[in-house]
């Protein structure tokens, strides 16, 4: 699979994050014990980093105040390593946006299919690797469900992370306009999804109308709780699934409900999990680093101690060094359980993440 910067490296992801765990999704907030501070780190495991080396780092991070990793790729050895430091293991999974090659070959139909008719099977959005699933269809949920079992089968892997986990951006966050020459002061059909004849056949069944024939269809209150409701449907299921394994599930989510709403259809503060990392990559929308504080402030809102917030923060985006500072500030201030870093976690940011 395409590595997940590409689309990103260019304004720097629109799309990725990382989560956490904490509290049971199932405690009520009366109930909630309090949560100790936890940070995270996202991280593509170095397969050529030798053992003694990875040892170095996993202690460095702990003794930095970070509890728990998420790896993009599976590698026992890492997992083992970063585990005996002291680190949650969690294994990253990308969820809707699948560009496996049997799913193309075989199953094209279970690809989500824009306002225009294109599918993304044949015709992805923006980048080549966008190809993103269809969230009605029970194949794919028949999909991720094997996929998810594969990964917490696993002894060594302590959780599961979910990313992706949405339809395809209808608005990119405003810092890539720019580069896409592309205006989305409103929604354009060619990224509005999905009209496959599954999500319209049965949204009809519902609410008696094919979203196809409404003359604006991206104002449709209902069709838009339709979307929500389907991703909702496939989270909570694997919920269910990572619970059952006695396993953590936590997600990486765009950074604050209403934003997650508006520009990808992603509704989390309805899903059932362990944790979240909202990616308030500030940067991304032109936003002062005192927003990462708004952001966290909005979620924590909305979920009414659901369960904890890691505020995701994208390292590349802050200009010196007291801003990193602050962003870390702004966000423990505002409630957040601890930060989730995604960027070169070297010894300087250590040093930072300790001072704040």
């Amino acid at each position: 699979m395409m590595n997940k910067r590409d689309f990103i490296k260019s304004s720097v992801l629109a799309g990725m994050g990382m989560t956490v765990l904490g509290a049971s999704a199932s405690e009520s907030k009366a109930e909630k014990k309090p949560t100790k501070t936890k940070h995270w780190v996202w991280e593509n495991p170095n397969r050529n980093a030798g053992d003694e080396e990875l040892k170095a780092k996993y202690e460095s991070f702990y003794a930095a105040g970070i509890r728990g990793m998420f790896f993009e790729a599976d590698s026992e050895r890492h997992f083992r390593i970063a585990k005996k430091a002291g680190l949650e293991t969690h294994r990253w999974m990308w969820t809707m946006n699948r560009g496996d090659k049997d799913l193309l070959e075989n199953k094209p139909e279970i690809y989500a299919v824009s306002r225009n008719g294109k599918s993304c099977a044949t015709d992805p959005p923006y980048v080549g690797y966008y190809r993103w699933l269809c969230p009605t269809r029970p194949e794919t949920l028949e999909f991720l469900t094997q996929q998810s079992k594969t990964i917490l089968e696993k002894d060594y892997v302590d959780g599961l992370h979910l990313d992706y986990v949405r339809y395809c951006d209808v608005i990119l966050p405003v810092n890539l306009w720019d580069k896409y020459d592309i205006d989305q002061t409103k929604e354009l059909p060619e990224y509005d999804f999905c009209y496959c004849d599954s999500c319209r056949s049965k949204y009809k069944a519902e609410y008696g109308t094919d979203p196809l024939e409404m003359e604006f269809p991206d104002q449709s209150p209902s069709w838009r709780k339709f979307r929500y409701e389907q991703v909702n449907n496939i989270v909570n299921y694997l919920a269910d699934l990572a619970h059952s394994y006695k396993k953590p599930i936590t997600a990486a989510v765009f950074p604050t409900p209403e934003v997650a709403r508006r520009i990808v259809r992603q509704d989390w503060t309805n899903w059932n999990l362990d944790g979240v990392a909202p990616m308030i990559y500030h940067g991304f929308y032109r936003e002062p680093v005192k927003w990462i504080g708004d952001a966290v402030e909005e979620g924590l809102h909305f979920l009414c101690g659901k369960f904890p917030v890691y505020a995701g923060l994208f390292i590349p985006d802050f200009k010196t060094d007291e801003e990193l500072e602050q962003g870390i500030r702004y966000a423990m201030k505002n409630g957040a359980s601890g930060v989730s870093l995604f960027g070169k976690v070297d010894e300087r940011v250590l040093g930072i993440l300790k001072k704040a």
